[in-house]
């Protein structure tokens, strides 16, 4: 049961955030064509940080599901 939640897995910033809203990885990775390892990435390594043109896709994927983030909001630039 440690899975649920995010309960027991190092999260980023962006992981945090995806948690508490009730995403999964995979919707966001369907949703914006990136691919799944690298969403986890984003979602698991604090030090991940996505290029420019990987960001652009989250976060016009994101959009469209109804969030408004900023790349700053999760990752040092």
């Amino acid at each position: 049961m440690f899975g649920l939640f995010g309960l027991g897995k190092q999260r980023s910033k962006f992981g945090k955030w995806v948690d508490k809203k009730g995403l999964t990885q995979q919707e966001i990775a369907e949703e914006s064509k990136v691919g799944r390892t690298t969403v986890s990435n984003m979602c698991s390594d604090p030090e991940y940080s996505p290029r420019i043109e990987t960001w652009v896709k989250i976060q016009k994927a994101l959009k469209n599901m109804g969030y408004n983030v900023n790349r700053d909001d999760f990752f040092d630039i």
